[in-house]
């Protein structure tokens, strides 16, 4: 999972592997269920990104993130031609937006990004999280 910091990773990788407890601010890669969360800074700081594409490796696809309450674009263009692997995207935090708009321009950059699918999900209140299993857990979907 890669995204931005604060824009819910740690949360979508403990609410899909069902982990309820010890919510910490991601310092290093970790690995949560069939996760591996990364840090936000590895976005955020291009010269991380190297890091991204060395993590990237030991997975079957890669999960890109953005905050549906952000209005600031954090995801470059293409990206995911950097990965060699298939690339989704996910808008978090649906539940809490109050203007359409931040939705739709969220996808928009995640299909920028090179990103697709692309699901709409809400880690507190499990909106989308159960499609997002779905797809992850066909195998013929990566």
């Amino acid at each position: 999972m890669i995204g931005k910091s604060g824009c819910g990773k740690t949360t979508l990788a403990m609410a899909l592997a069902k982990v309820t407890e010890g919510y910490h601010k991601t310092q290093s890669v970790e690995i949560i269920g069939d996760c591996i969360d990364t840090p936000g800074e590895y976005l955020e700081r291009k010269p991380f990104f190297k890091a991204l594409t060395v993590t990237a490796m030991d997975c079957d696809c890669i999960l890109i993130l953005l905050d549906a309450t952000d209005a600031q674009i954090s995801i470059p263009p293409m990206i995911a031609g950097i990965f060699g692997r298939p690339v989704i995207g996910a808008v978090t935090k649906v539940d809490l937006v109050t203007d359409d708009k931040l939705l739709s321009e969220a996808v928009d950059n995640l299909r920028m990004s090179g990103a697709q699918p692309i699901f709409k999900v809400s880690s507190k209140t499990g909106e989308g999280i159960d499609k997002l299993k779905e797809y992850l857990s066909e195998p013929t979907a990566l």
